[in-house]
């Protein structure tokens, strides 16, 4: 009975996250990314999953995906480039941050 609980609070959790994530034009971060609050998430990676993990402050995971550099604070020459392209990205806000993730041809 718990252990159903508990699954359906994740299921709710992540399908807010779901719900809260969309495509955003890379100037509408700027002044999230002079903060330093965008992380940039990596294509392998699923964006929820993340979002999700940072959520429910699931440090080990969180670090593993960091030292291997799947998700890192958005480079300058990144965010130059966005700029440059007129980039629109997926982004999901999980207080405090921002994170982003390249749109792959396929969406």
């Amino acid at each position: 009975m718990i252990e159903e609980l508990l699954r359906q609070d994740r299921e709710l959790k992540r399908g807010k996250i779901t719900s809260e994530t969309a495509k955003i034009p890379w100037q509408e971060l700027q002044r999230f990314f002079a903060a330093g609050k965008v992380m940039l998430v990596a294509p392998g990676l699923d964006l929820v999953d993340v979002a999700f993990a940072l959520q429910e402050d699931d440090v080990e995971q969180v670090k593993t995906w960091t030292e291997a550099l799947q998700v890192i604070p958005v480079p300058d020459d990144q965010a130059k480039q966005w700029i440059t392209d007129d980039a629109t990205l997926w982004a999901v806000v999980v207080k405090p941050w921002v994170l982003v993730q390249t749109i792959s041809p396929e969406c």
